[in-house]
């Protein structure tokens, strides 16, 4: 993978209560984009991000944005997760 590619949490939003998204957050891409949106999930596995998204007209939610290789899905979850349970980023 590119080693060029940068990505930062730029803010964290924790939620409070027993719903199973735990936080939302932006990412910084290359100090030049920002993508809002990603959400951390509690999964019956462990927490894991959600990517941004919409709900269509049928209901139901589809991603409007994803990563195009396991590469750099993986360095998001990373990334992201990391923020999350050090508390980084947060706003």
């Amino acid at each position: 993978m590119n080693d060029t590619l940068t990505l930062e949490v730029t803010g964290m939003r924790r939620l409070d209560g027993e719903g199973k998204v735990k936080a939302f957050c932006d990412l910084s891409i290359c100090e030049s984009f920002l993508v809002r949106g990603f959400k951390v999930v509690e999964g019956k596995k462990g927490p894991f991000v959600g990517m941004p998204g919409r709900q269509g007209g049928d209901g139901k939610w589809y991603d409007t944005v994803r990563p195009l290789n396991e590469e750099v899905k993986e360095r998001l979850n990373e990334i992201i997760l990391s923020a999350y349970q050090d508390g980084n980023g947060e706003i």
